[in-house]
């Protein structure tokens, strides 16, 4: 003779009021309040429609830590005659763990005679089965914590330019310099000197930006890389992006064919622990004139 909904949903209900009597503190079995009274009130008139699936958690204690693991339970209308859908789940799994642990209740489940009550066998099988899972789930955590050190890098390029004059040309050089959080600075006049320190993808949008589309007379020159396991910031020569102006040779206001006073902008860059650069943006030995 063929089960009836009515007789599966009886069942459940048993089951379920079994767990709370085996689970009975706060937390330990966490069920909606309309769950159980809908499925009553479809028993007492079973014309109506369906009441929603049973749906109900229970917290399990796993170890000596006790360790919580979730098992999730879905019944089916027709539980026990149909597989329940079951998924444990803990904070302490890795996903990879999680989903062995579920493969192999799941196997476990289905091994057992169909037709019979398992929520009560499947708890039971996570108490006492979860445990190897936790702890590889601990292992993997602490190789990966010690294996993993996390490393940045700090890209500077040092950029020439034949002159920069141009208000809208060194706005767009500003405006960048903020946009991709770098720091150095722009020393206007002739030459140009560009330095951008910050992350490599942010330098090397931001070299891209400036020379599109026509900017001809600039090269970049010299390109430093420094590794560190902590924050690039700690590694920055400059604190912000400066606008480098210094006083110009002759009398010449800002016509464009002034050029910078080349001795304060090798002090400067000595100020920056960078005097070596002066070389390979000049092609000539730094001096600075006596006092």
């Amino acid at each position: 003779m063929a089960v009836t909904v009515q007789e599966c949903l009886e069942l459940q209900l048993l089951e379920v009021e079994m767990l709370l009597s085996m689970f009975p503190k706060k937390g330990e079995v966490n069920l909606d309040e309309d769950a159980v009274p809908g499925v009553q009130r479809y028993l007492r008139n079973t014309d109506g429609a369906l009441p929603p699936q049973l749906e109900y958690s229970v917290a399990i204690g796993v170890g000596e830590a006790k360790v919580k693991v979730e098992l999730q339970v879905l019944l089916p209308h027709m539980y026990p005659q149909v597989a329940p859908q079951l998924f444990a789940r803990s904070d302490a799994l890795h996903r990879q763990q999680q989903l062995q642990l579920n493969t192999h209740l799941a196997s476990h489940i289905s091994s057992l005679d169909s037709g019979e009550l398992c929520i009560y066998e499947a708890v039971q099988w996570v108490r006492e089965n979860s445990l190897p899972y936790l702890e590889n789930s601990k292992i993997s955590s602490e190789s990966a914590s010690k294996e993993v050190i996390v490393k940045e890098t700090l890209h500077r390029v040092w950029i020439y330019s034949h002159h920069i004059y141009r208000q809208e040309l060194r706005k767009k050089i500003f405006d960048c310099a903020r946009k991709l959080n770098l720091t150095g600075f722009c020393l206007t006049g002739k030459p140009g000197v560009i330095c951008a320190e910050g992350l490599r993808e942010n330098c090397e949008e931001f070299w891209r930006a400036i020379r599109y589309p026509n900017w001809k007379h600039i090269s970049c020159k010299h390109v430093e890389n420094v590794e560190t396991e902590g924050s690039i910031d700690n590694l920055r020569l400059f604190p912000a992006f400066e606008d480098l102006q210094f006083q110009a040779h002759g009398d010449y206001g800002l016509r464009n064919d002034y050029h910078m006073d080349l001795g304060q902008f090798l002090e400067f860059l000595k100020q920056h622990r960078s005097g070596h650069i002066f070389q390979i943006l000049f092609g000539v030995k730094g001096k600075l004139a006596d006092k």
